[in-house]
């Protein structure tokens, strides 16, 4: 009789611990000063560069990693514990990267892989418009074919590595007429240094800081014919939301990092605090307390793991990676707040890691479609007989 198996490979569990080694050691000291200044954290991504962790979503052909999505996952939960920050760095660009080598000719392929897994280039993604986040098909940025170029104009917003990405996917719209929107819509890619391609500013925010989200302008930018992602238009919207399915899957891993660093802070305070004679991990409200926390961390950690699995066995993961991501990044607010709670006054305190937990876990809602959407996918599959529960 075979069983469930819940537990990760060797291989996976040896990637783990060389992750958690680089944390402790290259993140976690740092973390609350530069998080403090904002600072953006260039020893940390250097480091992980010669790690290769730049290459997790390139194929082993083009020089990556080409990392099941578990391990992909790990990444993500294992940084994020340490500083959500830096785990927003590589998620952008792997995305990229993801939709460059399941999309992309041949030719893009060979242009651009090779130097994005060594981090030589780095990338992001540009969706999100001032006007348009959720619904992107109500996107505004054109792009007007002119000979062997497309001509782009348009404004994007909250771009992870603005400054850093070469190429920049962006979606566009080659045909503004079409009905529906999405089949006038496609991806270019945008390299650095590009005239009219600006970024504008910083924006400012409550949490995810060291790295930049930033606000850009495309003002009558020459993209080659070339640089159309897959060398088809109107594939781009697909395109899009199939690298959103992994964005996901890498968005709930954070979530789950964030979840369990509240945990960790929460029990570990709980031991050394004493009141009214005792250590307060003794008192039944902070016992309670504690153990919701470990349920949805755990709980959290399942879907995740499920999500990423699925995904590895070639399967479509929409609904599954939509659930992980909406519980988990949950579960990552409600146990950031009741770390918080159990460090008392403290928790409200800058000098406690409690307080950059509680700031960073609701951009997790949000990021990647926010958890309203993910409900409706969710449910939608359910409903059309696409996804089944049980």
């Amino acid at each position: 009789m075979t069983t469930v198996d819940f537990e990760l490979s060797d291989e996976q569990r040896q990637f783990r611990d060389v992750l958690r080694e680089f944390v402790d050691r290259e993140i976690r000291p740092v973390a609350q000063e530069w998080e403090a200044t904002d600072r953006y954290p260039t020893e940390i991504v250097e480091s992980m560069r010669r790690m290769g962790l730049f290459g997790l979503t390139v194929p082993e052909e083009y020089g990556g990693l080409g990392a099941d999505m578990v391990s992909f996952a790990l990444v993500f939960e294992e940084i994020a514990k340490g500083w959500m920050g830096i785990a927003g760095i590589l998620g952008s660009h792997s995305l990229a990267c993801w939709l460059i080598a399941r999309h992309g000719t041949e030719e893009q392929k060979r242009r651009y892989l090779p130097d994005l897994a060594t981090g030589a280039r780095r990338s992001g993604i540009g969706l999100t418009e001032p006007d348009a986040g959720t619904d992107l098909q109500g996107i505004r940025t054109v792009a007007r074919r002119d000979g062997d170029h497309y001509v782009v104009t348009g404004r994007k917003t909250w771009i992870t590595n603005a400054r850093h990405a070469d190429p920049l996917p962006v979606l566009v719209k080659t045909d503004p007429t079409a009905s529906p929107a999405h089949r006038g819509m496609s991806v270019l890619l945008v390299e650095a240094g590009t005239p009219g391609f600006e970024v504008l500013r910083d924006l400012p925010k409550l949490g995810y800081k060291g790295t930049e989200s930033c606000e850009v302008l495309l003002d009558d930018v020459r993209v080659p014919v070339s640089g159309l992602l897959g060398g088809v238009e109107g594939r781009g919207m697909q395109q899009v939301l199939s690298g959103l399915e992994t964005g996901r899957i890498n968005v709930a891993a954070r979530a789950l990092g964030i979840a369990q660093a509240a945990y960790d802070e929460a029990l570990r305070y709980s031991a050394s605090r004493t009141a009214f004679g005792s250590q307060i991990s003794q008192f039944q409200a902070v016992q309670l307390r504690l153990a919701d926390m470990a349920m949805q961390v755990q709980a959290a950690r399942l879907m995740v793991y499920w999500a990423a699995a699925r995904a590895d066995a070639g399967q479509r993961v929409d609904l599954e990676a939509g659930m992980a991501k909406a519980f988990a990044s949950e579960a990552a607010a409600a146990c950031a707040l009741s770390a918080m709670q159990v460090h008392g006054g403290y928790g409200y305190s800058k000098e406690f890691v409690v307080e950059r937990l509680y700031r960073d876990a609701p951009l997790m809602m949000i990021g990647e479609g926010t958890n309203d959407i993910q409900r409706i996918v969710i449910a939608r599959a359910l409903t059309s007989g696409k996804g089944r529960i049980g």
